[in-house]
């Protein structure tokens, strides 16, 4: 009878490490690193930001994640720091107020706010109205103006700079998503169903529907779904148009 009760005892606390292998401390569950390498000017950054990252604040995901929006892209550093972005001086000048919006309102809540509405505009091709955000959210234009006039500015985007040439692997396009430490390449839009693999705290439900059509996309011959398809599936939806240029 000893030797059974020790048993289930060994087994028990096998499955109590088990169950505590992510969290911290403090006895709750550790969030899933997410990294957003992108540039401003991007029509594909923006469309991620708009039309899928933002899912995140809407369905609850965001209470499980810690997520890090770097601004810097495909931008290059040259003689004397100087930096130059693929889609030219303007990219740069909003990467740079981006990146001083982070600084200004480290809130992820608030930056990001600020970010959706600016790329939301580049979406528009209304970029350069950039500025009618701190209006339409109610925010104070002042830190991020001073910042990005300054050399606060500059620093933060060679900051920046440094962080995604540290990439490992090196990033290849943008936007170049990171969960959990892996880079998920072109399979970047389904973001929500790695963030959910990767959650080891009580079941989310914003990820029921996803972990459904994960399991039925690994019998799909190994093929990538598209996630405008997957929600059409998940909701009953008309399937969307989705822009293959």
């Amino acid at each position: 009878m000893a030797t059974r009760n020790g048993a289930l005892a060994l087994a028990a606390a096998v499955l109590l490490l088990a169950s505590s292998a992510a969290v911290d401390g403090k006895g709750t569950a550790t969030k899933v690193d997410v990294a957003l390498y992108y540039e401003s000017l991007c029509p594909y950054s923006a469309r991620f930001v708009v039309n899928h990252l933002a899912k995140v604040f809407r369905n609850g995901l965001v209470d499980a994640i810690d997520l890090t929006l770097l601004p810097y892209g495909n931008a290059r550093v040259g003689a004397g720091g100087k930096i130059s972005c693929q889609h030219g001086e303007y990219e740069c000048f909003l990467n740079t107020v981006e990146a001083c919006a982070i600084d200004a309102w480290p809130e992820l809540n608030k930056h990001f706010k600020f970010i959706y509405c600016v790329e939301d505009l580049v979406m528009k091709r209304q970029q350069r109205e950039w500025e009618s955000c701190f209006a339409k959210l109610g925010f104070d234009p002042t830190p991020v103006t001073k910042c990005y006039k300054s050399e606060r500015g500059h620093k933060l985007e060679l900051k920046y700079a440094n962080l995604t040439d540290a990439l490992v692997p090196p990033h290849r396009y943008v936007p170049w998503v990171v969960v959990d430490g892996q880079p998920l390449l072109e399979d970047y839009e389904n973001f929500e169903a790695y963030i959910c693999k990767a959650y080891k705290g009580s079941p989310l439900k914003a990820c029921e529907g996803l972990a459904m059509l994960q399991q039925a996309v690994e019998t799909w011959n190994g093929v990538s779904y598209n996630s405008d398809v997957a929600e059409g599936l998940m909701y009953g939806w008309e399937m969307k148009t989705i822009d293959t240029k």
